[in-house]
């Protein structure tokens, strides 16, 4: 979308609210509470005057145009505890008590930039946090009886908050035992065992003296922002160069988004291209629990790390060897974690590229030749299209390609787009991929803040392949993706088959802060927080080991950061917004990824379904029939298949871990649980083996890459022929440009 004409009005208008609050960052703020025995770290200026700023973005330009008032403060309050302590491992409930006079003030202090409430919560935690540790530590050489039948609660979100000390240290001591007897069934002596832990506590001590007023801003923000709604964020100066970056596709390392969650660092998404989409083994939602450098180093222990400091260890340069301990997804951290290798890489927009695959399926004694199109990401080369370059790279492009291959050369009967895990990107590409099976004609509408809706369009009347097609989805295609899959499926184009796919429909601007300043703004701000600069650190973005740091450029400029803000919702041509319910599949198989965990639907501040009126258009096919009866074969198919059934079991299983909240501090019995679940799985695993006719694997063998299968994409090739079957006796005519199929 073009957003020049809103950034230029949205410049104007800061230029004027800038001078305002400039002048009134010379005021004095509100008094932050002191909190006794830490450094405090307080709020600079520029944060304050940027904190002003978001929320008038946020009421005036976000799609929303939420008003800032006691109910949003609320939220923000809690998501704001929330974020420091999901847990509740630190907080006292008297803490607690305290904050909440707070809960419905934050509107008014944002709008003036008072800072201080947040940042003194923000003190206490870090408070709080240090006496945990000390008493972890304290607590690691106890001897303990591991015969005993006592059980830890890791999960005490909805748990009250401990009234007391002596109850916190009832839960910490409960947690070293954990941790204690976890690290003694993978083998190690207790010697060991007692040097690991201290290790790992002594640097989570370390790592909570680095904290500074950019990160306690970036965790206020968050919670402020998504507030509102998920997608608009705020990236503090350091982390927006750091977003900017993964934008560009131009890193070194295993190419995975990593979050931390409940203090393990856990694996948001994969990059397409990546070392890790390469590898296979990883999966969103794994848990990574330690890692080593080399072939042979140590591994060192993350849990409890910051993320940034964990994403520096298992990021480095190309060629480079990282070792990961991993609990794979649905799994706890008392199961045994799997060492992955990977070598580094330089992840780049050509790594990306859409690739195919024919496959061969056979039934009633005839093959089926089908071309399998993987688009891991909707890609353009936007620098080479803007300097001309007539052989820029794009999705549309490569896709082309690898069609003309799959019709001229291949020979192939059908193909199969393959959506899954790919998370979007250009919306022209979406477009533009769209018309090479419909042809000419709308593929997707866009409704702007100011209720304006306007319908996107593929110009080109060449239709590139005209045969039998498919789609596949699961959980996270998102975006482009869903714009494609809609389109697909909105004009009878073809069938999709995966799962509900994730759902969002939002589109947003990045906006740099400073660049909607004009210069002479800039030099009074970086006047006045010289003049101001006192005890904090003034820096560049690459240095922020300090309590109050201020970023500035090579010039001396405060460097405000950047947002992302919502500011228009994507509507398939059928008028459905892909918004929060996504694409539903035609075919719908069971989600390995738990649909009540990850998805729009599950973000309490998402934007709702809607939808507009349909845009002019003309289906290709009326598949409802067709649909029909590929459903039933499908589901006799399964009716009958291992692979399915233990596909659903395996399901049932993640699904009520997921549930449980506590675990076993017997050694013997914690011990049995996680042999039975091994035995469980390698059992499970064997039996699909035997389907296939391959030989059983012995526990610790791992499947060889060669027979590694992948269950949806064959059960999808199934669904292919079955359509190709259906449609073999019917004849094909032309009406207005358009194919369409008579009975």
């Amino acid at each position: 979308m073009d957003f020049k004409t809103v950034k230029e009005m949205l410049r104007k208008i800061f230029a004027i609210t800038f001078t305002a609050a400039v002048l009134a960052c010379t005021a004095s703020p509100k008094a932050q509470k002191p909190v006794d025995g830490i450094p405090n770290i307080k709020p600079d200026e520029q944060q304050s005057l940027v904190t002003k700023e978001v929320v008038g973005l946020l009421e005036n330009y976000n799609y929303k145009k939420p008003k800032l008032n006691d109910s949003i403060s609320s939220i923000v309050f809690d998501r704001y505890i929330k974020a420091l302590d999901p847990s509740r491992y630190y907080f006292l409930e008297s803490d607690i008590k305290e904050f909440e006079a707070n809960r419905y003030n934050l509107d008014d202090d944002f709008r003036i930039g008072d800072l201080s409430t947040p940042f003194y919560i923000f003190n206490v935690y870090l408070k709080r946090y240090n006496e945990r540790v000390n008493y972890s530590i304290s607590q690691i050489k106890n001897k303990y009886d591991f015969n005993q039948n006592d059980t830890y609660v890791y999960d005490r979100e909805k748990m009250p908050w401990a009234k007391s000390t002596d109850e916190l240290n009832d839960i910490w001591k409960k947690r070293v035992k954990y941790e204690l007897v976890n690290l003694k069934i993978a083998g190690t002596d207790d010697a060991k065992n007692i040097e690991t832990l201290t290790k790992r506590y002594t640097n989570l001590k370390s790592q909570a003296a680095k904290f500074n007023n950019q990160d306690v801003f970036q965790i206020l923000m968050d919670a402020f922002t998504e507030a509102v709604d998920p997608h608009t964020n705020y990236f503090n100066p350091r982390n927006a160069e750091a977003f900017n970056q993964e934008m560009s596709r131009s890193l070194e390392g295993i190419g995975a988004v990593l979050q931390s969650e409940n203090e393990v660092t856990k694996i948001a998404s994969i990059m397409p291209g990546g070392p890790a989409f390469k590898s296979k083994k990883l999966n969103a939602g794994d848990k990574i629990i330690a890692v080593a450098q080399g072939a042979d180093g140590e591994f060192e222990d993350i849990i409890g790390w910051r993320i940034d400091n964990a994403v520096s260890k298992i990021k480095g340069p190309k060629g480079t060897t990282v070792r990961l301990k991993v609990i794979p997804v649905g799994q706890e951290l008392s199961s045994k974690p799997q060492i992955i290798t990977l070598v580094r890489e330089k992840i780049i927009l050509a790594d990306q590229s859409a690739k195919k695959v024919v496959k061969t399926v056979e039934s009633d004694g005839k093959p089926y030749k089908i071309g399998v199109i993987k688009i891991p990401a909707f890609y353009a080369d936007f620098k080479a299209a803007n300097a001309g370059d007539p052989n820029y790279k794009s999705t549309t492009r490569d896709v082309r390609l690898l069609i003309d291959t799959l019709k001229n050369m291949d020979k192939v009967d059908a193909i199969v787009v393959d959506l899954r895990a790919n998370g979007g990107g250009s919306l022209n590409e979406a477009i533009e991929l769209s018309g090479l099976f419909i042809g000419k004609g709308p593929v997707v509408q866009v409704k702007d803040y100011r209720n304006s809706v306007k319908v996107y369009k593929d110009e080109d009347n060449n239709i590139v392949w005209d045969g039998p097609m498919g789609v596949m989805i699961d959980r996270l295609s998102a975006s482009a993706s869903e714009i494609f899959a809609g389109a697909i499926q909105d004009y009878g184009r073809g069938i999709i088959m995966g799962t509900q796919s994730y759902g969002k429909g939002t589109v947003q601007s990045s906006i740099d802060l400073n660049s909607l300043m004009n210069s002479s703004m800039l030099q009074k701000l970086a006047a006045l927080f010289k003049k101001n600069e006192g005890e904090k650190k003034t820096i560049n973005v690459k240095d922020t080991n300090s309590p109050t740091v201020t970023i500035v450029d090579k010039n001396g400029v405060p460097q405000l950061g950047q947002i992302n803000l919502t500011m228009a919702k994507f509507y398939r041509v059928s008028g459905n917004s892909t918004q929060h319910k996504g694409v539903i599949p035609d075919i719908n198989f069971p989600s390995i990824y738990p649909l009540d965990k990850i998805g729009e639907d599950t973000e309490p501040s998402a934007l709702p379904f809607d939808m507009v009126n349909p845009s002019t258009y003309t289906t290709v096919y009326d598949l409802n029939a067709a649909k029909a009866a590929l459903l039933k074969l499908h589901e006799k198919r399964m009716s009958k298949s291992v692979d399915y059934r233990i596909l659903k079991e395996d399901i049932a299983e993640g699904k009520k871990r997921e549930n449980e909240t506590s675990i076993t501090l017997n050694e013997t019995k914690l011990k049995a649980e996680r042999d039975a679940l091994e035995a469980k799985s390698l059992a499970r695993l064997n039996q699909v083996r035997a389907e296939k006719g391959l030989a059983p694997l012995k526990k610790g063998e791992k499947t060889p890459k060669e027979e590694a299968s992948d269950f949806i994409e064959d059960e999808s090739m199934n669904i292919m022929v079955d359509f190709m079957k259906l449609n073999e006796n019917s004849k094909l005519s032309k009406n207005n440009n358009k194919t369409v199929l008579n009975k």
